[in-house]
């Protein structure tokens, strides 16, 4: 019996797929312990093709890294827009609520989370740098856009950082009862942690 064919697939749905697999693969590995040649085998593909499509690792990890920030402001932005559409002001405590509520949700996709943080930690190299300044940049001016105080916009950015860290350090899923980090936990996640 033979395998049914393969559907041929389009330039476009070919680029999805490699991003997808450098999603997992920068997850894993970073930027600096991730090669081409580990992004092809996750898609499935020569390292020439990566290379011909992304160009660079640089290049093909701003992308992936662009594309964690994008997803947050966009999430954010959905929010915001249905919260109008209700006729709720940006600044009411229950929009607040959903944001976090929705940043959490986005936490369970551990692939975007590593992504973001090993961004973050790149940051040293000056494109990396810049891209992570310019993506936590949009995301804060989105948040500002509520009209909202700074510092309320700062200490959810800061909230999100801090469970950024917790689950990179995979804090819930080995949090117990009278474990020194536990109470933490449950503060910073609150509800959500149930979820988790």
């Amino acid at each position: 019996m033979t395998a049914p064919p393969v559907p041929r697939m389009n330039a476009d749905d070919r680029r999805e797929l490699v991003l997808r697999a450098a999603t997992r693969a920068f997850a894993r590995g970073g930027f600096h312990g991730t090669s081409t040649d580990a992004v092809a085998k996750e898609a499935g593909v020569s390292q020439p093709y990566v290379v011909r499509i992304f160009g660079t690792k640089l290049e093909l990890f701003l992308e992936v890294f662009a594309r964690s920030s994008d997803q947050i402001r966009s999430v954010f932005e959905d929010v915001l827009a249905q919260a109008r559409a209700e006729g709720t002001a940006p600044t009411d405590d229950e929009v607040w609520l959903r944001l976090g509520l929705a940043y959490a949700e986005m936490l369970a996709d551990r692939d975007f989370l590593q992504v973001l943080m090993h961004g973050f930690s790149a940051g040293s190299v000056p494109e990396i740098g810049a891209q992570a300044r310019a993506g936590m940049g949009q995301i804060y001016a989105t948040l500002m856009g509520t009209g909202c105080e700074p510092e309320r916009a700062k200490d959810f950015i800061a909230q999100g950082m801090l469970l950024n860290v917790m689950v990179s350090m995979q804090a819930p899923e080995h949090s117990e009862a009278g474990d020194d980090l536990a109470g933490l936990t449950v503060c910073a996640f609150g509800d959500a942690l149930a979820e988790m």
